[in-house]
């Protein structure tokens, strides 16, 4: 090769290697870059930047490569660099979270075009969506108005957990839904299997990322050690154990992309856990969404157990995210905790959120409260604002002391105004540099979750990919075959089941009262009987029998108790004090050994401050649920009845157990998974994540705040409904689980 001919090939070498390192394509309404070694690009309208080769996006049209928009850099030093750009408007608007938001079409509505343009909010909470299609094309005119603004700070689109199954769903091996279909967290608990937590994470994780989903509020890591409480079946149980390692699990699932050198990247979703520093204790098991539940108690000073579930679980996770990406704290005024006996609602505590959250724990992440914390209460029942403990102070100034306590963002909150009165307190108090500082500090946290999951370099969505991946067949045999492991079979007297060999089934009618929802408002349809399984689904099992006389067993559907929210304006307008008992029992119970003296209590709409019920009687909206497995037992005479109870928390089955032979315990399944089990295709293999209680009075003498402190039911094979405890074909599971777990 002579000289000439090797000069230009060096110089066609020379222009390879420093010419541009990318290519531009058209994808479904946006443009998409990709580029070996780099990252890839989505974008509408901002202009590309060319640097060594490679392309950024010019997020805020300057004509130079900020620091912010460099993928190369570490996501802190790019979010630092934005965060110190930012108006104090701007920030303002990174610290408020929407309002629930549901995606009925792909159109921004005008008040989402509101906050994301005047309020520069850029935390969106996502509810219904049509479809995995609608919901991309709808994020994808989100990141386009954002991207237009400003900065060019994407949406980070967020969701409370959406996986959870209807009984009526129906699986088909191989086929697709909407999304895969789970047990509810206390579901997944009594698999006692950390690693199907871990899968169900990394499997809805991309069914979030493929909705434009990137953060979730969830997991509920509450240790649930109050029996009564509304909320006990979003949460992992009651055992501090057991709690500790499922939130590790779930948020490692989450959060972690395959490959990624520190875990974060495009499949990761920011995981939002809650509620810091857990609602479990909630006094009588009211809940603190209502005034009546404010107050959550420690009579036997196991505060730190409720602590582990965060700082030995979420925030010591075993892949390399390291720690849940944010945390939110619970309504609930922590009753005693704070040493200066200031009782406020936890983000209210400067005690609850820096001295323990930041410093002591050293967490350094978002800290976002729950939803209308710092709006007015028009009255004790009213489902409104939820600001206990600071009911005396305006609306901003409640924003000021959740800023002062250490939080970062206002979950519920589309209005910057209130925020930025806030700052103008600081900067009364504390000097304009200091409120800048505190502000950017914020803005920092906030960022971060943007810029680690890839948000700045492609917040958009291919409708067509996502239709692929929400629902797809493998995630709904996982999500099916996770519900036949949770379901718990607690009574299987002289072996009653299985049943098959297409026997014939009596399936009576239950009758469906129109109750109060999980808080307190009304929901359902209103009262009627009606078959709890469709006929269609059984006999594809069993043959149907319309009586019990030409039936071979009999299979009862029911509900747990449902007793109400423990709080009654009716005895209130009697002269009484309006608090009443949660039962976990159908007959009607009377609180005869209920404390005399609540342990918290107190507001400014009372006049006084103890809220007993001592003495007071409930009785259940479903009462007819035990009625019905009493009068089926008549009727099969010696035949077995097979009882299948959906419980969310624990319940007395003293009541019920007599009366049938087998016991199935489901936290929210498909009816599908039932007969599966009944008929052996599958065996059951799920545990108990908490105590059955033999009566309430236990449930009454127990400690809100005390796992495992409740006389468990006994039944009649000697059985004792203990944590841990479950039945499979051969008898009580004796395994790794129960050698592990069990106290």
């Amino acid at each position: 090769m002579n000289r000439k001919t090797y000069s230009a090939l060096f110089a066609l070498l020379f222009l390879a290697a420093c010419g541009p390192k990318w290519q531009e394509s058209e994808a479904d309404g946006f443009r998409l870059v990709t580029q070996k070694g780099g990252a890839t690009l989505g974008f509408t309208s901002v202009p590309l930047l060319t640097v060594d080769g490679y392309a950024f996006k010019d997020l805020n049209r300057n004509g130079a490569l900020d620091p912010y928009e460099d993928w190369r850099l570490p996501s802190e030093e790019r979010a630092r660099n934005l965060a110190a750009q930012l108006s104090i408007e701007e920030i303002a608007g990174l610290m408020l979270y929407s309002g629930h938001q549901a995606v009925r079409g792909s159109e921004i509505t005008d008040q989402q075009r509101k906050f994301l343009t005047e309020d520069h909010l850029r935390a969106v909470l996502v509810t219904t969506v049509d479809s995995p299609e609608v919901a991309a094309r709808w994020n994808n005119n989100v990141q386009t108005l954002t991207e237009s603004l400003g900065h060019g700070i994407p949406a980070n689109n967020s969701s409370d957990p959406r996986n959870e199954t209807a009984a009526t769903a129906e699986f088909n091996m191989g086929a697709g839904g909407k999304i895969s279909l789970w047990p509810t967290p206390l579901g997944l608990a009594a698999t006692f299997d950390p690693e199907l937590v871990k899968e169900f994470g990394q499997i809805a994780s991309e069914e979030y990322r493929a909705l434009g989903i990137a953060t979730a509020l969830s997991p509920q890591i509450d240790l649930a050690t109050e029996p009564r409480w509304s909320r006990f079946n979003g949460t992992f149980g009651e055992d501090p154990d057991l709690d500790t390692e499922m939130a590790r699990a779930y948020v490692d699932g989450f959060q972690t992309t395959p490959g990624a050198p520190d875990g974060w990247g495009v499949q990761s979703v920011n995981a939002m856990v809650k509620h810091w520093p857990s609602g479990g204790p909630e006094e009588g098991g009211r809940d603190a969404h209502f005034n009546y539940g404010k107050y959550a108690v420690y009579p036997g000073g196991h505060f730190e157990d409720h602590l582990k579930a965060f700082t030995e679980g979420a925030f010591k996770l075993e892949g390399g995210t390291g720690k849940a990406a944010a945390v939110m704290p619970y309504y609930t005024i922590s009753y005693g905790v704070d040493p200066s006996g200031n009782n406020v609602g936890n983000s209210y505590s400067k005690y609850i959120i820096t001295s323990l959250l930041r410093e002591k724990y050293d967490y350094g992440g978002v800290v976002c409260t729950d939803w209308n914390i710092t709006y007015d209460n028009a009255a004790i029942e009213s489902f409104d604002g939820k600001c206990w403990g600071v009911e005396g102070l305006t609306v901003a100034e409640r924003h000021y002391e959740v800023i002062k306590a250490g939080v970062d963002q206002f979950g519920g909150n589309n209005d910057k105004g209130p925020v930025l009165e806030a700052y103008q307190m600081w900067v009364r108090d504390f000097g304009e540099e200091s409120a800048r500082k505190r502000f950017e500090a914020s803005a920092v946290r906030l960022l971060l979750n943007s810029f680690r999951t890839g948000l700045f370099e492609n917040p958009y969505l291919d409708p067509a990919t996502s239709a692929s991946i929400v629902g797809k067949p493998e995630f709904m045999q996982a999500g099916y075959e996770a519900q036949l492991k949770s379901v718990v079979m607690v009574k299987n007297h002289g072996g009653a089941l299985p049943e098959n060999n297409r026997k014939k089934v009596f399936v009576p009618q239950r009758y469906y009262p129109q109750t109060p929802g999980m808080f307190g408002l009304s929901m359902g349809a209103p009262a009627h009987w009606d078959y709890p399984v469709a006929k269609a689904l059984i006999e594809k099992y069993f043959d149907w029998a319309e009586t019990p006389g030409e039936a071979d067993f009999a299979l009862v559907l029911i509900q747990e108790p449902h007793p109400g929210t423990g709080y009654d304006v009716k005895d209130r307008e009697k002269r009484g004090n309006g608090y009443v008992p949660i039962s976990l029992q159908y007959r009607p119970y009377k609180a005869v050994s209920a404390r005399k003296e609540s342990v918290a209590g107190g507001d400014p709409k009372e006049t006084f401050v103890n809220r007993s019920y001592q003495g007071k009687t409930v009785t259940t909206y479903n009462e007819k649920d035990l009625d019905l497995v009493i009068q089926t037992r008549k009727q099969m005479g010696e035949k077995p009845v097979i009882v299948v109870v959906n419980v969310t928390r624990p319940v007395v089955l003293s009541e019920v157990e007599p009366y049938a032979d087998a016991i199935l315990v489901t936290f929210g399944v498909q009816n599908q998974a039932i007969l599966d089990l009944v008929s052996g295709t599958a065996e059951p293999s799920g545990l108990l994540p908490m105590q059955f209680p033999a009566d309430m009075r236990t449930v009454e003498e127990q400690q809100e705040d005390v796992p495992h402190d409740m006389r468990p039911l006994v039944d009649a094979d000697g059985n004792v409904w203990d944590f841990a405890y479950g039945l499979n074909w051969s008898g009580p599971i004796e395994d790794g689980r129960t050698a592990k777990y069990r106290q």
